[in-house]
């Protein structure tokens, strides 16, 4: 019962880092039925803002050796900016394409992104010691939990509590669940779309500095794809939670936690080397008995 509470744990964490990637993805493709698969690149930057640009295997902190008060909001600044200027620069000149154009150009958007790190930092992944205090034991009761899976769920509930203020009790957010719900006519009603998409964008931009911040503690190494892995399993979460839903996108990553961690945990070792397979063979079994997801959205829309 302890090893599996233990298991619950580590699912939950796992499941916390997942649901944070997945609100990202979802916002925007709940307003702009864009698939943005360069999310994970914005993870990525926020973990390479971190060090000194160097082609050295063990990297130097540079704004990763700043106060965690002016740290934090400077690596959320730093890729709001990147996924604001990918939003002016290439998505806002394709809104009115189809969901396969702008998918195919986040495709692009995320290339670019990993060459232009792979130019400024080399390809061989690097060492960062970030927060090593954070993965110190916590005693609770017989179960021994990294202080860092604590802090990644608070995060992550917080986080989500915010979110959903936002959208609830601001002018912007109501605007923003409007947009979703019908981007034409929230426009006719005066809702501006750049200035709401924008917004979205903006969001996904904290939500990717702050995974790129719990990430990089958890792994203690960076490299340039790094972000590519998260992106694709949030991406499944959100199309098991349902898409369009951001309740189901949390609880898409929630799940994906889960199914990942307790496959890790008791398959047969000589399986362990094809759990990931296992996880999307998973995946499939629940679209076919929920092909809409495990929380669809309330209506179906067009993007403008």
């Amino acid at each position: 019962m302890i090893q599996f509470l233990q298991n619950l744990i580590d699912a939950v964490s796992l499941g916390s880092i997942y649901a944070l990637v997945a609100l990202g993805i979802g916002l925007l493709f709940g307003i702009l039925r864009l698939i943005n698969f360069a999310h994970g690149d914005f993870i990525t930057i926020g973990c390479y803002a971190l060090i000194v640009p160097s082609a050295d295997v063990t990297a130097r902190l540079l704004i990763g050796a700043w106060a965690w008060p002016v740290m934090i909001p400077t690596i959320c600044l730093i890729v709001v900016i990147v996924a604001l200027l990918t939003d002016v620069l290439v998505f806002r000149p394709l809104r009115r394409t189809s969901s396969p154009t702008l998918m195919i150009a986040s495709f692009a958007v995320s290339y670019i992104i990993q060459n232009g790190v792979l130019m400024a930092y080399g390809s061989r992944p690097k060492a960062v010691d970030l927060w090593s205090g954070a993965n110190t034991q916590v005693m609770i009761g017989d179960l021994r939990v990294p202080m860092l899976q604590l802090i990644t769920l608070v995060v992550t509930l917080v986080l989500m509590v915010a979110i959903s203020l936002f959208l609830k009790k601001t002018a912007y957010g109501v605007q923003m669940r409007a947009a979703a719900e019908d981007f034409r006519m929230a426009q006719y009603l005066g809702v501006r779309g750049n200035v709401v998409i924008g917004i979205a964008f903006a969001i996904s931009g904290i939500l990717a500095g702050v995974v790129s911040l719990l990430y990089t503690t958890q792994s203690g190494s960076l490299s340039y794809t790094m972000g590519v892995p998260l992106a694709l399993f949030a991406f499944v979460a959100v199309v098991v939670g349902g898409m369009g839903s951001l309740v189901g996108a949390v609880v898409g990553g929630f799940t994906i936690g889960f199914i990942v961690t307790m496959l890790q945990a008791y398959l047969p070792p000589d399986l362990r080397a094809f759990r990931d397979a296992f996880a999307f063979a998973f995946v499939i079994l629940v679209l076919l008995i929920r092909p809409a997801g495990l929380v669809p959205a309330r209506s179906s829309f067009e993007r403008v």
